[in-house]
């Protein structure tokens, strides 16, 4: 198992664990999506996906009609994707992915809330050397299946790490390599949970209790901002935590 499992296993989904939030981030993602698209999801692959997580993060299904109605009503809020990135206190890589209608008050409330604890909100891309954007993909296995002979075929359509969870298989590929991904696994009858990006630090990088405990808040109030959907960063868990 590799560098994605071990950051996956310490990686404290705080937004995940909180129903309502969980539901609007993936309310506007499938509003987004139906607007670039179209609602119908046997000709829209990633409404397919955004469909799964929401039935895996247990939404109801008027809020997942009301998200893809909402794409259709023209007095509805247009969201942006955007990530802002900088450092926090203490050297402290941060990148932050908001889906927001107001750009001008969500980059205020990023660079105030990187100022108050002592960091800086820095240029776009700049901390791309630092954070691995990955897909990931959570399916269900299949009677009779093989994991070795599963990862040798998925390589050729860009995953480079596969390893069992719990009750389902989890699949890291390549960012661009979502939408082949995805082809696999539902022309092979694979039954996919969940479908996502995510970030991963090349390296993990030591602090103090006493910086964690500062560090905390401020990813805290990251977390809490309506337009922030995730929030990533390479300081190392406590062990202790994990």
């Amino acid at each position: 198992m590799g560098r994605a499992f071990e950051y996956r296993k310490a990686r404290k989904l705080k937004r995940w664990g909180n129903m309502s939030r969980t539901f609007t981030k993936i309310g506007k993602e499938i509003t987004m999506c139906v607007k670039q698209s179209g609602p119908d999801p046997d000709g829209n692959a990633r409404l397919r996906t955004l469909l799964a997580n929401a039935r895996a993060a247990n939404m109801p299904k008027d809020t997942i009609e009301r998200a893809i109605k909402k794409a259709t009503d023209k007095d509805a809020s247009d969201y942006k994707e955007i990530t802002y990135e900088g450092y926090g206190p203490f050297g402290i890589a941060i990148l932050v992915e908001a889906a927001t209608d107001n750009n001008t008050r969500t980059v205020a409330n990023v660079r105030s809330y990187f100022n108050k604890f002592g960091g800086n909100l820095g240029t776009q891309g700049s901390l791309s050397f630092i954070f691995a954007h990955k897909s990931v993909f959570r399916v269900k296995p299949k009677d009779g299946m093989d994991m070795d002979e599963l990862e040798l075929e998925l390589i050729d359509y860009g995953v480079d790490e596969i390893y069992q969870e719990d009750d389902a298989i989890v699949i890291y590929g390549e960012y661009e390599s979502f939408a082949q991904i995805q082809s696999y696994l539902e022309e092979n009858g694979y039954e996919i949970v969940s479908g996502e990006f995510e970030r991963i630090p090349n390296d993990l990088k030591d602090v103090t209790a006493e910086q964690r405990e500062t560090i905390n808040k401020l990813l805290e109030k990251f977390e809490e901002d309506e337009d922030i959907s995730n929030v990533y960063h390479n300081m190392k868990e406590d062990e202790e935590e994990e």
